[in-house]
């Protein structure tokens, strides 16, 4: 009964639109599948039959997703029989049926072009697998001749995920070694001969003399020293040993060489012979699962045609720089060699391995997806040559150098592999997952792939299948049913998001050769310094200016894509704007302080400027040129430029200007004020604890707008931007209506009622719309508590359904009596009567709070279902006209897996099955006696509606 009235501190927000038909309000865009949701589709050792995986996928279709990746992996111990080798004929079937039921079920489908990561397997030999280089070095005096062999034999190692393993065990080749399934090895290396690549000797005087070509099949050297003293450097190659990790059956081996085309050509042979006669022609993208081969012992830092692709590309021969390269002197040209070195690599990769997978999945029909973060590369190439670059991780600059190479190439969707092992096992919420999404729109993404869901057939007890580094996106999840608003509401954002352009006006140069010539450091204690520089998040010890000007633009609201040196050079000036390759538009770019610039880029920022351009250098001009082929040439031509620019203070002093032809080149300290003096505007929403991301339509901008501040907002929203109208769209729950705009200087304020951590898209417009208005309101009285006893029926989950519990008090389901509460996963309906609430004057509806919730709902109110909430909030509103004399609320509130999991691991129960990575613990508090997660210690979790649960009686908002 609704016994009194209890005053509460909220602010009035528009939660959800009234039930009533809004047949004017805004249309939301038409959903395609690549705009929903897609999974990454775990099949564990290939396991599957056609019965199931349709059965999988029209689950998955049910709620909302819009296609799912395949990715063999791992298997399960007892389900040995049902393995299917990777590419078999049969494997080749069962991808065959999962193309056809996906086609009739409006489903995509991406494929790995592997099993775990990264790409490798057993027709990966020695001649295609990735290779390091090793040294000795020997001394002499003149009239000396080496007795010392020039050899080197391969410590042998071995790493694996299930503990020791013996070496004398394995068979060279690693893949017809039996039971690979259970040995589980990361990375083995053989002892055998290494095969001698160079041998360079180097005089103190500054002679090279290469003795390569003198040294015999058995390692004796045949040369007598001249006079002067020697130092002899014998480079050797050996095998990295890393093998394809979380392997499927038939999919074990030898990492592949990314940094030659002959290695992937060699390796797609395969699946081209796998593929031939089959038709596999519906799969989207062909996918690869970041580069990670150096997360081993040592690095993959070598590749046989390094010496000569060397020459080519940087003009000189790197035996005759040996010492700077591998002795551990740091100098100005032991830097320059290195950074050489690297940029080689570099290209080699993109080259060799990123364009000729690319060019081999156009032929057949596909593009690539790929996570080209942790390459030994310059990343934003790497993700520009790819179909759909994609992401990880939380941080928004890492976030930023896939869908800036997005932004950049043009390309029309950036990915992200997403809520990857947010929290520990069967604790994370799906309001942990929205705002884990959120971060990636807000930063460019606008495709989200799960991380993701196992194949699990039915006749598997609970939990079924699963992955370890996963949210575990399955029907076995007690909120799969509410997870279908998620999915709702990712497909509304992304409809928006995959439209238009991307509207960002600073394109910030990557400063690359700074990190290339950066001295090795060691890896491991006790490994020798590390050749490769690797390339993801920028590192925390970062405090470049480029560093701060990532992150200090992102909080005051410049939007911003990196942008490297190779497609900086695609650039041009059209109209005072830069437009990339691509065609994306752009206002000026930041080149922040640094050591080492190609003089090439350079001087093409010099003809972007005469253009008519505004490049805008942050703390100072390039202070060198990098690389050593034609030094002290470039070098000049550098201070050649340097001395053409004039500048002037401008107005404040904080900026100088220099006019060059039809543009100019400004320089600053201050971040803000050179950014200004640039043209680049900044989003005042930032200041009032938004965060947005803005994209240009032909006729106006559209905004996601999510509130980070805290607090709800209800108030106007300042966007830098001009318009004559502006819809607003709210994506959870589809709400949409015009909103209220005013001129604000040189932009627009558009008022805005949204609760904390939620989000409105807002469209603006160059000319008027006229649909109907957004239905903003206001409180017209006090909230109403409802009070009483609720019924509470155990309606689905496990292990067994509590019994009904009748007059219960609102609180955690686990504080009833009984045992089974305390164990129950699952979903349970609330359900109380109440009488009609006295009507204020002027209220037309009424806000709905659950209060908290543990962990989403579904509301129907006098049998009209309100829709499902996943929380943090949990209102709606009701219109006046579904209240009657005696009105029955019911919530159906879903818990998360965690109490079901802790049972079973209290009684036992063998649910951790899994082949090679079983289920560690993500904190290591969750760790038991054999090293893998347990939940046997964990206390039941709040479950069920906690409240308190009130009704405010609401009006329309007077302006």
């Amino acid at each position: 009964m609704l016994r009194s009235l209890v005053v509460t501190g909220l602010i009035a927000v528009g939660a959800l639109a009234p039930v009533s038909a809004r047949a004017q309000a805004p249309a939301w865009p038409t959903l395609t599948n690549e705009m929903r949701p897609w999974t990454r589709w775990w099949w564990q050792g290939s396991a599957v039959d056609s019965a199931n995986l349709t059965a999988n996928l029209t689950a998955y279709q049910r709620v909302g997703l819009g296609g799912v990746e395949l990715t063999p992996i791992y298997g399960v111990r007892g389900a040995e029989k049902e393995f299917i080798p990777y590419l078999s004929p049969r494997w080749v079937g069962m991808l065959e049926h999962t193309l056809t039921e996906a086609k009739q079920l409006g489903l995509g489908v991406d494929v790995n072009n592997g099993t775990g990561w990264p790409f490798g397997g057993p027709n990966v030999g020695d001649a295609e697998a990735a290779k390091y280089v090793a040294f000795r070095t020997f001394t002499l005096r003149g009239g000396e001749r080496l007795r010392d062999t020039v050899a080197m034999i391969q410590t042998p190692l071995v790493r694996a995920v299930s503990g020791h393993v013996d070496i004398s065990q394995l068979r060279d080749p690693i893949a017809t070694t039996p039971n690979l399934q259970a040995l589980a090895i990361d990375q083995v290396r053989f002892p055998k001969p290494m095969p001698l690549v160079a041998l360079v000797a180097y005089s103190k005087t500054g002679t090279t003399t290469d003795l390569t070509s003198r040294v015999s099949p058995s390692g004796l050297l045949d040369w007598t020293a001249p006079a002067g003293d020697w130092t002899l450097y014998a480079v050797f190659q050996g095998w990295h040993g890393k093998q394809v990790e979380r392997a499927a059956p038939g999919g074990e081996g030898n990492a592949l060489d990314h940094f030659a085309r002959e290695p992937i050509t060699h390796y797609l042979q395969r699946f081209d012979t796998a593929f031939a006669g089959r038709n596999v022609s519906g799969v989207r993208a062909f996918f690869n699962d970041s580069y990670e081969v150096d997360d081993a012992q040592g690095q993959g830092d070598w590749t046989p045609r390094l010496f000569d692709e060397f020459r080519a590309r940087r003009g000189y021969d790197l035996r005759n720089y040996l010492p700077f390269l591998m002795a551990a002197v740091d100098s100005d040209s032991a830097r320059r060699v290195l950074s050489d070195y690297r940029q080689t690599v570099s290209d080699l990769m993109l080259d060799g391995f990123t364009t000729t997978w690319g060019e081999w999945a156009r032929s057949h029909g596909a593009v690539t997806r790929n996570q080209s973060h942790g390459s030994p590369a310059n990343i934003l190439d790497l993700y520009a040559a790819s179909g759909i670059p994609e992401t990880e991780g939380t941080d928004p600059t890492r976030i930023r150098f896939a869908t800036s190479a997005a932004h950049v190439a043009g390309k029309k969707l950036a990915s992200a592999e997403a809520a990857t092992w947010l929290t520990e096992h069967f604790v994370t919420k799906l309001s942990d997952v929205r705002a884990a999404l959120d971060n990636y729109f807000l930063n460019g993404v606008n495709h989200i792939v799960y991380h993701g869901t196992a194949y699990s057939p039915a006749r598997e007890e609970w939990p079924g299948r699963l992955f370890y580094a996963a949210v575990e996106f399955n029907p076995q999840n007690p909120w799969w049913r509410d997870f279908a608003e998620l999915n709702a509401y990712v497909a509304r954002v992304e409809s928006f998001l995959q439209s238009g352009e991307p509207d960002n006006d600073v394109l910030l140069y990557f400063p690359i050769f700074d990190r290339y010539a950066t001295p090795p450091r060691a890896t491991r204690q006790g490994e020798p310094p590390a050749l490769l520089e690797h390339f993801d998040a920028i590192p925390p010890t970062d405090s470049s200016a480029f560093r701060l000007a990532a992150d200090l633009m992102i909080p005051r609201g410049y939007a911003y894509d990196y942008v490297s040196d190779r497609q900086l050079a695609d650039v041009k000036v059209d109209d005072a704007a830069l437009v990339s390759q691509g065609g994306t538009r752009y206002r000026t770019v930041l080149v922040p302080a640094t050591k080492y610039m190609p003089i090439e880029t350079m001087e093409h920022l010099v003809r972007l400027a005469r253009a008519g351009a505004t490049v805008a250098f942050y703390r100072g001009l390039p202070a060198d040129v990098a690389g050593l082929r034609e030094l002290e040439g470039h070098r000049a031509r550098l201070r050649a430029i340097v001395d053409e620019l004039k500048f002037t203070a401008t107005a404040g002093g904080a900026v100088k200007r220099a006019a060059l032809g039809r543009g100019a080149v400004l320089v600053g300290d201050d971040l803000g004020s050179l950014l200004g003096a640039a043209g680049a505007r900044h989003e005042p929403a930032f200041a009032l604890g938004l965060q947005l991301v803005r994209r240009r339509e032909r006729d106006g901008y559209t905004y996601l707008i999510v509130n980070t501040s805290g607090h709800p907002v209800d108030g106007w929203v300042p966007l830098a931007t001009t318009a004559k109208s502006a819809a607003v769209y709210a994506a959870m729950h589809a709400q949409s209506g015009m909103g209220r705009v005013r001129d604000a200087g040189n932009g627009i304020e558009v008022y805005l009622q949204f609760p904390a951590s939620a989000s409105r898209i807002v469209r603006t417009y160059d000319h008027e719309v006229s649909d109907a208005p957004w239905p903003y309101t206001e409180t017209a009285g006090t909230p109403a508590t409802l009070r009483g006893g609720w019924l509470i029926d155990f309606i689905s989950g496990g292990p067994k359904l509590p019994a009904q519990a009748r007059n219960a008090p609102l609180g955690s389901w686990t504080d009833l009596p009984g045992d089974d509460v305390k164990k129950f996963s699952g979903t349970a309906r609330y359900s109380i009567s109440f009488p009609r609430p006295v009507v204020p004057e002027g209220a037309t509806s009424w806000r709905l709070d659950l209060g908290t919730v543990r962990e989403s709902a579904r509301v129907v109110f006098n049998g009209t279902e309100l829709g499902t909430f996943i929380g943090p909030w949990f209102r709606v509103e009701v219109p006046e006209s579904l209240i009657r004399d005696t009105n029955t609320l019911e919530v159906e509130v879903t818990n998360l897996m965690a109490n079901r999991i802790a049972d079973l691991d209290r009684r036992g129960v063998q649910w951790k099955k899994f082949y090679n990575t079983n289920f560690p613990p993500r904190l290591a508090t969750n760790r038991g006696p054999d090293g893998l997660f347990t939940a046997a210690q964990w206390t039941p979790l709040p479950s069920g509606l906690i409240g308190p649960v009130t009704l405010t009686p609401l009006r329309p908002k007077r302006f």
